[in-house]
C-alpha cells in the first residue's frame, strides 16, 4: 500500500460526496492506495452517505465512527488502522483533483521528502465569495506564503487540508497533539521540522479547498487560527514571526486611530485605502471577475479582523483555541 488517504468528518454531506467522488476519479491505480473517514458526526447518520457513495463509485472506504470525535483524534485514530507508507491528510471540505497523487509520486521522487505538504486553490465553479475567500488565504500579499504560495518562506509547515508524512515517522513522532483545538497540523509540522526530517512543499500538489460560505464562519474560522498562533509560540520557541502578527498591527493601528481621533490624519485612511486596494486588483486579475476583486476586499478586511481578535483572545488568556490538559 503506497498511500493512506485520512479525511475527519462531521455532518456536511454534501461535501463528504464531493470529497468520495473526486477520489474515486484519481487517475492512479485504486490497489496503491486506501480511503479512511474518521467520523464524529452524532448518531453515525453520516454512514449510510458513505456506504451509498463508495458503492456508486466503486470505492472501498474504511470508516472510524465516534460520537463528536475531534479532529486530532479523528486523524490519529485513522493513521493507527492505516497501511499505506505514507499518511496523507485532507479536510473533507476538499476536491482531490485527478493528477493529484502522480504528483505527490513525482515530488517524493524529485526531492524524497519524509513529510510534505501542498497549496489549495479555488477551481472555476466555485462560487465569488469562495473564490475571494481562497485568494485571501493563500495570497503572498495576505498572508506572507506561508501555507504554500508561489513564493515561500523560508521553511515550509504543511497543513492539515494537504499534509502527508511517512507513517513510521508519524508514529514515532506521537502523531497530532491532541491538546490543541485548532492548530496541531502546523504544531506537528514544526516539530517534524525541530526534528531534522525532510520537509517540504510539492507544489503541483493542490487541493481545490472549499472553506466556508459566508463571511461570518470564516471570521469564526481564521478567528481560531489567531488564538492558535498563539499557543503555538507558547509551545516553540521562535514561531512567532512578523508575519504572524501583521494582522494584529494593522487592524490595532485603524481601530486606534479611529477611537482616538487620528482620524483627522490622513495616514488612516491611507493606510487602510493602500492596504485593501492591492487584493481588489490582484484578485480580480488573476479571477478576470470584478465581483471577485471586490469581495476579496471584505474577505481580506474579515481575515484579518478575525485572526486579530483571535491572537489577543488567546494572548490575554480567553478562548478555547488549546485544551487543558
Amino acid at each position: 500500500m503506497r498511500f493512506s488517504l485520512i479525511s475527519p468528518t462531521f455532518d456536511r454531506p454534501e461535501e463528504v460526496q464531493e470529497f468520495i467522488i473526486s477520489v474515486s476519479k484519481l487517475n492512479y491505480s485504486q490497489d496503491l492506495f486506501e480511503v479512511i473517514l474518521a467520523d464524529g458526526t452524532p448518531g453515525d447518520t453520516l454512514r449510510p452517505i458513505i456506504d451509498r457513495e463508495s458503492k456508486k463509485c466503486k470505492l472501498s472506504i474504511k470508516v472510524i465512527h465516534e460520537e463528536y470525535l475531534p479532529v486530532s483524534e479523528a486523524r490519529n485514530a485513522a493513521a493507527e488502522i492505516a497501511h499505506g507508507e505514507y499518511l496523507i491528510f485532507f479536510d473533507s471540505d476538499c476536491i482531490i483533483p485527478i493528477d493529484y497523487l502522480n504528483e505527490i509520486d513525482s515530488g517524493l521522487a524529485d526531492s524524497s521528502w519524509e513529510a510534505f505538504g501542498g497549496p489549495d486553490a479555488a477551481p472555476p465553479e466555485f462560487s465569488a465569495l469562495q473564490k475571494a475567500i481562497s485568494f485571501s488565504m493563500t495570497s503572498f500579499w495576505t498572508t506572507g506564503g506561508i501555507r504554500g504560495g508561489k513564493i515561500a518562506t523560508s521553511k515550509y509547515y504543511p497543513r492539515g487540508f494537504n499534509m502527508g508524512v511517512k507513517k513510521d515517522i508519524f508514529i514515532k513522532m506521537k502523531g497530532f497533539d491532541t491538546k490543541f483545538k485548532t492548530g496541531e497540523d502546523v504544531e506537528l509540522s514544526i516539530r517534524l521540522v525541530e526534528a531534522k526530517y525532510k520537509v517540504g512543499l510539492i507544489p503541483k500538489a493542490f487541493v481545490f479547498h472549499k472553506r466556508r460560505s459566508t463571511l461570518f464562519s470564516f471570521f469564526k474560522q481564521v478567528r481560531r487560527f489567531g488564538g492558535a498562533r498563539w499557543h503555538l509560540s507558547r509551545k516553540h520557541e521562535g514561531q512567532l514571526k512578523l508575519t504572524h502578527i501583521f494582522p494584529v498591527f494593522i487592524i490595532s493601528f485603524l481601530i486606534i486611530s479611529f477611537l482616538f481621533g487620528l482620524n483627522n490624519s490622513v495616514y488612516p485612511l491611507f493606510v487602510g485605502v493602500f492596504y485593501f486596494l492591492f487584493p481588489f486588483v490582484l484578485s480580480g486579475i488573476k479571477s478576470r471577475s470584478l465581483v471577485v476583486g471586490i469581495f476579496s476586499i471584505s474577505t481580506t478586511f474579515v481575515m484579518m479582523l478575525g485572526y486579530a481578535f483571535g491572537f489577543l483572545e488567546a494572548l490575554f488568556g480567553r478562548g478555547a483555541h488549546k485544551r487543558r490538559g
